[in-house]
């Protein structure tokens, strides 16, 4: 793809951009403001192309780089590509779809959550506990699950906000999908208090993870 097709993209999501999309945005850290359906229709018309999203990933723009995460070929990535990707993406949304939609179908998923998890940067670290949830419901064979609930006890109560959001997802999926700890996630979770009084709508199920828990298990026995 030539530098001149990347801006004329550029230019496509310029022009698709709402102020008012980008303000409430923004109130959640992501610097754009381009209709996520919208973008997603771009993404359809230009379909897979890996040297493109790697080009609209370097042009540091949080919709191009949103964009380039929809049209990339997620096993093309090397580890080192993603682990670097990851460290540039400060967008909350760029970061959750990166990991979401290309470390996940990556080959490299089981190392880089390891060394994620390891990671002193709470924001990477937060990215490495997203994927240990993954394996937590999907794949929990060889996880310490005690251990990682040891974890979450000692550190999730003054941890970062980023990394406390993922740490008490892990703990909400150990105690929907392993019976056998759902006492004691829940009572980790009712002595932290970690997101207790977080705003909840009507109608949607509360971050707080006793709550979170004990809805997920009663749906599932319903």
């Amino acid at each position: 793809m030539s530098e001149t097709t990347v801006a004329e993209i550029m230019a496509e999501l310029a022009g698709l951009e709402n102020p008012k999309v980008r303000e409430a945005n923004e109130k959640r850290g992501d610097d754009h403001g381009v209709n996520l359906t919208q973008l997603r229709a771009v993404a359809k018309r230009l379909k897979t192309q890996q040297d493109l999203a790697l080009e609209l990933w370097a042009t540091d723009d949080t919709a191009g780089r949103l964009l380039a995460l929809l049209v990339c070929k997620p096993k093309e990535f090397g580890s080192g590509q993603l682990d670097a990707m990851l460290r540039q993406a400060r967008a909350p949304k760029v970061h959750d779809w990166l990991v979401n939609y290309v470390v996940k179908k990556s080959k490299h998923v089981e190392e880089l959550r390891l060394a994620w998890m390891a990671d002193r940067d709470p924001v990477v670290a937060s990215a490495g506990w997203a994927l240990t949830s993954e394996r937590i419901a999907k794949k929990p064979e060889g996880l310490d699950l005690p251990g990682l609930l040891d974890v979450i006890e000692a550190q999730m109560k003054d941890a970062p906000e980023r990394l406390q959001w993922a740490m008490n997802q892990a703990l909400a999926t150990i105690g929907i999908e392993h019976p056998a700890l759902r006492a004691r996630a829940l009572g980790i979770g009712e002595r932290l208090e970690v997101l207790k009084d977080y705003p909840t709508p009507p109608n949607c199920t509360s971050p707080f993870a006793p709550a979170w828990i004990n809805e997920m298990v009663r749906r599932q026995e319903a």
